[in-house]
């Protein structure tokens, strides 16, 4: 079963408006924000990582989901699979950094030991306080409005490509790789200021291509828009074919956002003052799915968007 099978399965049974369809990233409840990943041994990290990089990266990846609502991260819920001693006491001492970091309260969870040798894996809940002007939605981009994503993209996809000996390294890309950092207090501010808002996890096209499904309209993207760093173009050419693969990398983390062009000057105060890097990668249009263009040329779709479960 595909996950867009099995969640199309789950949607008849999640009925209730606090699940938004399960067409978002979170659920709103009673004021609250509520989102729950997960990460697996050999999908979402490498066997080798250090339990303390794995550790940041289950919190970090879950407080992305937040920073795209919003919500102000209050506490969290863990599912843990027990294993090697070492590694499980390393593992808890990265989780206390990692919260520490983020000022989250560790409220509770569940353990359970896995058989020798089988991969491990990992779950996290994660409660934020919703914005008082709403939590924005996957479904809420309109014809005309702008296309904005944060930061830089691909830098992740690169570092794991360096992580498995494909690239020489450099810390810029193996860092976004290890430790993401969730982009929540511009969530937060910007959240009043747009239509529809989620983050970068499984690549840029793949989940822009979701937001356009959700909205009901077409996502029109220039590939000579998308943010590139330094350390990623110090690895690899600016060439259309390195531009398209970082729009299909994945544990980018940053944000996605469709705002009407009237809150632009808005947006730009907000990423100034926070000292954040936004970039307009195009415009929201009647139709559907996502259009890709390099200087003005219609450039095909890859066949393969992003990661899929």
């Amino acid at each position: 079963m595909s996950e867009a099978d099995f969640i199309a399965r789950m949607r008849a049974i999640a009925t209730d408006p606090a699940a938004r369809g399960l067409a978002d990233d979170a659920a709103v409840w009673e004021g609250l924000v509520l989102t729950h990943d997960m990460i697996v041994e050999g999908i979402h990290f490498l066997p080798d990582e250090k339990p303390q990089d794995v550790a940041w990266k289950l919190v970090a990846v879950n407080l992305s989901d937040l920073a795209a609502k919003g919500a102000a991260p209050v506490g969290v819920l863990v599912g843990y699979s027990l294993g090697d001693e070492a590694w499980d006491k390393a593992f808890a001492d990265g989780l206390d950094i990692a919260l520490r970091r983020f000022g989250l309260l560790l409220l509770g969870g569940d353990t359970v030991r896995v058989p020798a040798g089988a991969p491990r894996s990992f779950g996290l809940t994660a409660i934020g306080r919703a914005p008082e002007g709403g939590v924005p939605s996957r479904d809420g981009a309109r014809p005309g409005d702008q296309i904005w994503v944060t930061g830089t993209i691909g830098n992740a996809g690169v570092g794991l490509a360096m992580r498995l000996g494909e690239i020489e390294p450099n810390e810029t890309c193996l860092d976004a790789y290890r430790r993401p950092q969730p982009q929540l207090t511009f969530g937060q501010a910007v959240a009043g200021h747009v239509h529809a808002m989620m983050d970068v996890s499984d690549g840029l096209l793949i989940d822009a291509e979701r937001m356009a499904a959700a909205s009901g309209c077409r996502f029109g993207i220039m590939l000579e828009s998308l943010p590139l760093s330094a350390a990623l173009l110090a690895a690899r050419p600016d060439v259309p074919d390195t531009r398209l693969a970082a729009a299909t990398a994945g544990d980018d983390y940053q944000l996605l956002f469709a705002a009407d062009p009237g809150e632009a000057a808005a947006i730009r105060e907000i990423a100034a003052r926070l000292d954040v890097r936004i970039t307009m990668l195009g415009h929201t249009a009647v139709g559907e799915g996502v259009m890709l263009t390099h200087k003005a040329q219609r450039v095909p779709l890859p066949e393969r968007l992003g990661f899929m479960h």
